[in-house]
């Protein structure tokens, strides 16, 4: 007689690509061994009961930032338990050297160990990072990462390109503690990508891009700064309007065409993007979006007062949200991730522009979809599982460990109640963050329990044992 260590009975299983089906799953030695449709519950160390409950794979939540604000292996506990509220059994987060996170600039042979030795021990989830190579001698250091560490992905941010926003200066330098930060700069790593593609057939290397064209940033922020408007998120998104995106988009696009490089447009916010961003699409493309771009508009949240909703790309409007729900509904939307980066009220302040961008997301991650895209608008439960767990693994090399519920693949999972109503509130997120832009929303659908890696990591709003999460080598 098979033995399991747990055994998942009597749930609606989302497959992606596939479709839903009512069997059990077998899970030993942290891996998916057996789905069937009737396992006894005697062959199992434990059992949880699924029943009228659907179960889908863990998030791939492709868009983390842990330690941007915060000590990194506080940000790492902290916020990856509140993955596990939203269903989410994997971060992969963003790094770069410069101000924030570590404070400092170097090479990543130096660097990087020390951002893993860090979060060792520390997170909940299972994790990868993309890392962004911000002076010459990182881009050529792209190899290295690639081959001792696992790292096949990396960021360019364009609204950093000869232009300070925080400083209000023309000189970007003080703030990524880099080199000349331009076009040349971002056509060197798209180069050297590509080279290092050659050399790894099997997996896809790529370069994800935060797309607002800066030069044009300036003079938008001037104009609403000039305008005597009140300065609120509706000014925040009138000085980085959707054509900030829109030109970065088509640069980036041009580039990556004529160096064959991989690229992610990232946190698309506007119906303007998308479109861009579709049109300019290549086989090697894929395109992101947020929870925030999906659900928030600004004239609501100003109406509320404060400036916790601050973020890069800005918050729009509905009927941008209604656009980035359509790309979600038909495909052209490869993903939904939080852009999780847990940032204090302190830090948000009472000006606009000061105001650090950001805020934590990654508990509402499967609630949003389940709640916003499956009941509300209709979204197939495999399309959200495609869109928070399957296309991110694919596109960032985990696919056959992450994504899918079938035999073989990591036991990572989350049992969602379709009937729980609740209303958000900060505190039940279980995040370091004291302030939430999502409070008072009310979703149907959340996470009754989560397990990573065959072992019930969160179940009924509590947090069960401690850190197991493991670093995720994606070569």
């Amino acid at each position: 007689m098979q033995r399991y260590d747990l055994l998942v009975k009597g749930g609606r299983l989302v497959v992606p690509y596939h479709g839903e089906v009512h069997a059990d799953l077998g899970i030993a030695a942290g891996r998916i061994t057996a789905v069937a449709e009737d396992i006894p519950a005697r062959q199992a160390a434990e059992v949880l009961d699924a029943r009228g409950k659907a179960v889908l794979p863990g998030a791939v939540d492709a868009h983390f930032h842990i330690g941007i604000y915060r000590d990194m292996g506080l940000d790492a506990y902290e916020e990856t338990r509140s993955s596990l509220v939203g269903g989410a059994t994997t971060v992969l987060s963003y790094f770069r050297t410069g101000q924030h996170y570590l404070e400092k600039t170097g090479p990543y042979k130096e660097i990087f160990p020390e951002v893993l030795d860090a979060v060792a021990g520390r997170s909940f989830a299972d994790y990868g990072f993309h890392l962004a190579p911000m002076t010459v001698e990182q881009v050529e250091e792209i190899p290295a990462l690639v081959a001792e560490h696992g790292v096949t992905s990396f960021k360019y941010y364009m609204f950093y390109k000869g232009f300070d926003l925080a400083a209000n200066s023309r000189d970007a330098r003080a703030f990524t503690m880099g080199d000349e930060y331009d076009l040349g700069h971002l056509f060197l790593i798209m180069e050297k990508i590509a080279e290092v593609q050659t050399a790894h057939p099997g997996k896809r290397l790529s370069l994800s891009l935060h797309c607002e064209q800066s030069e044009l940033m300036r003079v938008f922020i001037d104009r609403v700064q000039r305008s005597g408007k009140p300065q609120n998120l509706r000014a925040y998104s009138e000085g980085r309007p959707p054509l900030t995106e829109q030109v970065a988009i088509a640069e980036a696009a041009a580039l990556a065409a004529h160096t064959g490089v991989d690229i992610n447009f990232l946190h698309l916010s506007s119906a303007e993007a998308l479109d861009k961003a579709t049109a300019s699409r290549t086989p090697g493309s894929r395109l992101e979006t947020t929870l925030h771009h999906l659900c928030l508009d600004h004239d609501d949240l100003d109406a509320r007062g404060g400036l916790g909703a601050k973020v890069n790309p800005p918050i729009r409007t509905r009927a941008h949200n209604e656009a980035l729900w359509a790309g979600v509904a038909d495909g052209r939307v490869d993903w939904v991730a939080s852009d999780h980066a847990c940032c204090m009220e302190e830090h948000k302040g009472d000006e606009l522009w000061p105001a650090r961008p950001g805020f934590g997301g990654t508990a509402l991650l499967y609630p949003v979809l389940f709640s916003e895209g499956h009941l509300r608008r209709g979204i197939p439960l495999t399309r959200i599982a495609e869109a928070a767990s399957a296309n991110p693994a694919r596109a960032y090399n985990l696919w056959g460990r992450k994504g899918s519920l079938a035999v073989g693949f990591d036991a990572d999972l989350t049992v969602v109640d379709p009937a729980a109503a609740r209303e958000v509130t900060a505190e039940m997120l279980l995040s370091g963050q004291d302030h939430c832009p999502f409070e008072g929303v009310r979703l149907t659908g959340w996470p009754v329990a989560t397990v990573v890696g065959g072992r019930v990591a969160f179940r009924d709003g509590e947090v069960l044992g401690e850190p197991g999460g493991s670093y995720l080598r994606r070569i």
